[in-house]
């Protein structure tokens, strides 16, 4: 287990606290008996091509709080962020039927003179800027590459105007350089949110928190019926409402990879139950989680009656979905935990999973539990995976496996990666809402936009037919991993 210890302004790197990795070639019951072996090492790359960066993950959950403001302690480009939240911000709104608003997120703008003389005064300047203009409940501010190479006392500023405004100023480390793994920049986030807002709880509650991105709120007939209330986090949560998830009577996590900081910490300090169940995904996963809902909230029996009813629901749909998509051939790309995971809803399905490109591995969670390992259920329940490559969206790679594989459809997490099979001249569905596949209906919404997609392959055999590659053919001919380094190898495509 990962011991917590918000009594340090930084979090410790996943790379450092959890041994991930970001570069691996093999199948995945190689990875998984590495992982627990204690053998796993990363593999370096002669080449990168992309990488996410932590700053932009720590913003993507601070963004999200509504009556805080974020401050980006780094040079203007850096702010680049701002746009693509504020829209998934007012989205957001718009689903939930909020009131419109902006998101509330400012830039101190480091300059070179900044680099050589610090950029303190900046900083402060900016928050008392922040607070005059907009009265925010909270102020965070997040670190950069630059701000951490000078060494700018970010902490110091955070507690010296935390006293002088009388809201929590929280600063949050997460400079790109620090870490390979942009997940790092999550468990920043929510380092700061524990060690800054969240309090001791005054009594317990009957809510459940849910560890979230800005999915659809799919946990609430759920937890009503089992005589409880979802508590989202932290998208569209207030600061009063952080405050207090300390009283929760469990913690859910859509995606592990997203909240195994948090709901470790909150285990850990408050005595708040994480679900540790790999996510709902398929049929088989989707019992086990359930089945360890019902046990934390002591629900066995109610929840024995809702896995009855939705197998007798769903299981003709399901037969009925398996024809049709016998002999059907898949390739993943995805984040870790929400990539596993879809790997189970593909095998329920009866696709054969030709391979999979997952941006980052943890071998172990924030719990120390090896229930949550999601990839070990997936092997162990549905079999191995060939042709699993860990990569942080090194679209060369990717581009050379397709090419070779050729599979039926391609399943993608993020815009970026969906280009790639399209150009190709392969079926390609990006799915954003993490909770879509979630539990038994995810299995057959999944089912339903995997057929439509095959049954609609004109446009991308068009595109394929009028689009180039930026790869030549050397390098689609060269081995996929020929830029990294490691003994592992890929037997067959």
């Amino acid at each position: 287990m990962s011991e917590i210890n918000i009594k340090v302004p930084q979090v410790r790197i996943r790379e450092a606290r959890l041994g991930s990795i970001t570069g691996f070639k093999g199948t995945a019951d190689e990875l998984v008996k590495c992982s627990h072996s204690g053998k796993l090492k990363d593999c370096a790359r002669k080449f990168s091509q992309c990488m996410g960066c932590s700053s932009g993950n720590a913003f993507c959950q601070l963004s999200m709080i509504k009556d805080a403001v974020v401050i980006n302690h780094g040079p203007i480009g850096c702010a680049g962020d701002f746009f693509n939240f504020n829209f998934v911000y007012r989205v957001g709104q718009m689903e939930r039927n909020l009131q419109p608003s902006i998101g509330r997120y400012f830039n101190t703008n480091i300059e070179e003179s900044d680099t050589v003389f610090g950029a303190i005064r900046k900083l402060e300047d900016t928050v008392r800027a922040a607070y005059e203009r907009v009265k925010p409940n909270a102020i965070f501010i997040t670190t950069s590459c630059a701000s951490g190479i000078i060494g700018d006392d970010v902490e110091g500023v955070a507690n010296d105007l935390t006293e002088e405004l009388g809201i929590p100023v929280v600063s949050c480390f997460c400079e790109g350089f620090k870490s390979k793994l942009w997940t790092t920049g999550f468990d920043s986030a929510y380092h700061s949110i524990v060690r800054k807002i969240v309090k001791q709880p005054r009594n317990k509650t009957n809510k459940v928190n849910i560890v979230n991105f800005w999915g659809s709120h799919i946990f609430d007939e759920l937890l009503e019926r089992l005589g409880y209330k979802a508590e989202y986090i932290v998208p569209f949560s207030t600061v009063a409402d952080l405050e207090y998830i300390s009283e929760a009577a469990a913690t859910i996590q859509i995606c592990p990879t997203l909240g195994t900081y948090l709901g470790a910490a909150l285990e850990q300090i408050y005595g708040v139950p994480e679900i540790k169940s790999p996510p709902a995904y398929g049929i088989k996963g989707t019992d086990s989680w359930l089945r360890e809902l019902g046990k934390v909230l002591d629900r066995e029996h109610e929840v024995e009656e809702i896995i009855k009813e939705e197998h007798e629901r769903i299981t003709p749909k399901i037969n009925e979905f398996r024809q049709k998509l016998a002999g059907k051939t898949a390739y993943i790309t995805a984040g870790a935990a929400h990539g596993h995971a879809i790997i189970a809803l593909l095998r329920e399905l009866g696709l054969e999973v030709q391979g999979a490109a997952i941006f980052h591995h943890d071998p172990v969670y924030d719990n120390g539990d090896n229930t949550s390992d999601a990839l070990s259920h997936t092997v162990n329940t549905y079999g191995d995976v060939k042709n699993y490559n860990v990569c942080n969206k090194q679209a060369y790679e990717l581009v050379n496996i397709l090419n070779r594989v050729r599979p039926d459809i391609m399943i993608a997490r993020h815009g970026g990666m969906t280009v790639w099979g399209a150009k190709l001249g392969v079926p390609t569905l990006l799915i954003g809402d993490e909770q879509f596949g979630f539990g038994y209906q995810g299995v057959l919404n999944y089912a339903e936009r995997i057929i439509e997609t095959l049954d609609n392959k004109e446009f991308v055999t068009n595109l394929a037919k009028h689009s180039s590659m930026p790869y030549t053919k050397w390098w689609l001919e060269q081995d996929p991993f020929t830029f990294l380094g490691g003994d592992a190898h890929v037997e067959v495509y």
